[in-house]
Order: C-alpha cells, then sequence, then structure tokens
C-alpha cells in the first residue's frame, strides 16, 4: 500500500521547467529518500505535497487524499519540516512546541512518548528562544514540531542541510526509530552519503527522476567497471583524461578521480599514477546518469 503517489507531475516557474512529468510511489511506513543537488526539484515537490503550492499539471495524494481537493484532510495528517527553519524565533523552546500542539488541537502530553526521545536533547534549553540555538538544537526542536500531532507522513525537506556531522548522524537514528514507529517518512537530500540510510531512493535532477530503487539495487545496476585514479598533480591528470580517446569518464570524487574507459584499454599517458577497480556508490550512480540523460 502506498501512502504517498504522485502521477506526472509538473511545475514551471515562468520558462523553468522545475519538476518535468515526476511519477513517485513511497510505501506505508517507508524510509524513502529523494535525492539530488540544490535547484534539481525536490522542494517543490515538497511544497506540492504539502499543499503549499500547485502542480501545473498531474496529481498527488497522501493517504488517500488528493493534495488539490482534501488540503485541509492532508494538513492534518503531515508532519512538514521546510529547508529553512520556520519557527518562532522570539519564542521559548517550550512555547513553540506548545503553539503547535495547540494548533492542531492537542497537548505536549498526549503526544509526547512519540517525541520525547528527540525532546529530551533539547529539555535543558526549553527556556532558550528558538533563534538562540544551534543548528542541530534548532534542527530537533523542528522536528519536535513537526510531530506534535502524531502525523502520519512526515515531509522532512533537507532536514540536514547545514548541520554538524554528528546532528546529521543523530538525525537520521531518530528517523529510523519514527519508521520503526510506523511513520511515513519523505525526506530530500542533497548529501549523496544519506541515500544508503534509506529504503528505497529516488534520484532526481533538472526536475526529473533518473532512477527510483533501493540504494544498494541501484548502486548494482551501474553499467560500467569503474576504477579510481591519484597522481601528483590531479588537476593535470584530470585534464589528460578529458582528452584521451579510451576515457568514457572522468571527475573529482575527493583526494582522487574517478575514470570509466571505453572498452579494454586502460592505458593513461601520465607517470606515477596509482590506478585501482573501485566499486561504486550511489553518487557515483547520480554522476553516471546525469551524464547519459544530458
Amino acid at each position: 500500500m502506498n501512502t504517498i503517489e504522485i502521477t506526472n507531475i509538473c511545475k514551471r516557474y515562468g520558462p523553468i521547467e522545475a519538476l518535468k512529468d515526476v511519477t513517485l510511489n513511497v510505501g506505508q511506513g517507508e524510509l524513502f529518500g529523494l535525492i539530488g543537488p540544490d535547484g534539481a526539484g525536490k522542494t517543490s515537490l515538497f511544497r506540492i505535497l504539502a499543499t503549499l503550492l500547485l502542480a501545473d499539471s498531474g496529481t498527488a495524494t497522501v493517504d488517500g487524499f488528493d493534495v488539490v481537493k482534501d488540503f485541509r484532510e492532508i494538513r492534518n495528517r503531515i508532519g512538514y519540516m521546510p529547508g529553512r527553519f520556520s519557527l518562532y524565533q522570539d519564542l521559548s523552546v517550550e512555547e513553540n512546541l506548545a503553539f503547535f500542539a495547540t494548533v492542531f488541537g492537542t497537548t505536549i502530553r498526549e503526544n509526547y512518548d512519540l517525541i520525547a526521545d528527540i525532546y529530551r536533547k533539547i529539555e535543558p534549553f526549553r527556556k532558550r528562544r528558538a533563534g538562540q540555538l544551534s543548528g542541530g538544537m534548532k534542527q530537533k526542536l523542528a522536528l519536535c514540531c513537526a510531530l506534535i500531532h502524531k502525523p502520519v507522513v512526515l515531509l522532512l525537506d533537507e532536514p540536514t542541510t547545514g548541520v554538524d556531522a554528528v546532528s546529521r548522524r543523530e538525525f537520521w537514528e531518530m528517523l529510523k526509530k519514527l519508521k520503526a514507529a510506523g511513520i511515513t517518512v519523505f525526506v530530500s537530500t542533497s548529501y549523496m552519503d544519506e541515500a544508503s540510510l534509506c529504503n528505497r531512493i529516488a534520484l532526481i535532477q533538472a526536475g526529473q527522476i533518473l532512477s527510483t530503487n533501493t540504494p544498494e539495487n541501484i548502486v548494482a545496476d551501474y553499467p560500467f567497471t569503474l576504477y579510481e585514479a591519484k597522481a601528483g598533480n590531479n588537476y593535470r591528470l584530470l585534464e589528460q583524461l578529458k582528452q584521451q580517446e579510451n576515457v568514457r569518464l572522468s571527475y573529482v570524487a575527493g583526494e582522487y578521480l574517478r575514470v570509466v574507459f571505453n572498452g579494454d584499454d586502460r592505458r593513461i599517458d601520465y607517470p606515477y599514477m596509482e590506478l585501482k577497480e573501485v566499486k561504486p556508490t550511489v553518487e557515483d550512480c547520480f554522476i553516471q546518469l546525469m551524464r547519459h540523460e544530458s
């Protein structure tokens, strides 16, 4: 059973086509990731699902309700955490939480068990104004406010952008617990390493879905043998690789270069260079799909 169904959604902003016939399904109780760089269309899609933006064409349902006809029902069933911190900066932590509980006709006490593990981490700062919290603390407070009415679906638009690595790791541990509690979690991110933490992912670029599958299957479908290269001057090596006819694809990946050859000819005309075969990552798959689409 699908909790979110998206069919041929299109959205334009003047001459810019932000979403191009996007079709996706998110299963009940699934932790699903929408993976792509800034400007790929992730926020537009999340705003449509949150009933804050109308699509130009196509349909979408959340928990069986249409995003246009049944927007009031959907707003009572979702928890939405936008990419930018949008809580009341002048209110304290507990005042923000109490406000959102009141808006949804509930109380902190009634659903405290759902947010307890998260709230305990920020409870020592409950009297502090939200605007004075660190990035990681703001993130936890926003998640508490999105959960306080016990939603069926949690929509998280790039929730880990701008927070430290420890806070990112803690946040994903929280999401796993929410999934275990039966909440459907749909999360977008530009961090490719977070893809492996999802049950399934969709890779999106320039408003188009490139691939939808489990992270493991997307990696398994990588069609080439991938190599890793390194030299004293990787920039010069990269320039050399781009000129060689036997090189299909080359790009920077941290302190190494990734290389895909045409056929069996693995000759590289560059001195003192390391070359070894490596397993592809989701990021490698994304780059290959992006180059193929273009």
